[in-house]
């Protein structure tokens, strides 16, 4: 998301972001069909390469080296009230080896091709405590099995700022982790 003057979002100018939060919901399948199993997805990117290959990748069975990305909730099949998945982001912990992360949502495709379309309900929020930086319902991107939501780079001073980064993908969630931190194409 960016401001009405095309800067980017953070919680000060000064002091960026610190702890942001990412949110995902979708209703179940039908009961007579295979569960829809979405996953949020975030890779981390080096000074020296942040488009390049991700140092490393954060998602429901792997976590951060350090502790600073973390999946707190984590959901197969969109079952539950409200946001179902939750992954916490402690920016201002994370290495200052590290300049760039880009966090999506994939949908596992073990049952046949599935788009956002083809999920109901699905809904993504980020947030810096109260502050809700981006909603998304992924419509823009109905055709897609996997899509970008978010981008946080570290500036100049150091400190962190987000960009709203929807962008559609097709793949699946494996190949996924390695197009989603790639530069937007023109």
């Amino acid at each position: 998301m960016q401001r009405g003057d095309s800067r980017p979002v953070s919680s000060s100018d000064v002091k960026g972001l610190k702890k942001v939060d990412v949110r995902l919901k979708w209703d179940p399948s039908a009961w007579d069909r295979p569960p829809h199993h979405l996953d949020i997805i975030a890779t981390t990117y080096p000074v020296d390469a942040p488009y390049g290959r991700p140092v490393y990748v954060v998602q429901f069975d792997k976590r951060s080296p350090d502790g600073t990305i973390n999946m707190s909730r984590h959901s197969r099949t969109g079952q539950g009230f409200g946001f179902v998945e939750e992954m916490t982001f402690e920016l201002d912990r994370l290495a200052t080896s590290f300049v760039r992360v880009v966090v999506g949502v994939a949908i596992h495709q073990d049952d046949g091709h599935k788009t956002f379309g083809d999920v109901s309900n699905t809904g993504v929020v980020v947030t810096e405590g109260y502050e809700e930086l981006l909603t998304d319902d992924f419509q823009q991107v109905s055709g897609a099995t996997a899509a970008t939501v978010a981008e946080f780079t570290r500036n100049a001073s150091g400190a962190w700022e987000f960009h709203e980064a929807v962008r559609g993908f097709d793949s699946d969630p494996v190949l996924f982790t390695q197009e989603m931190g790639s530069p937007p194409r023109t």
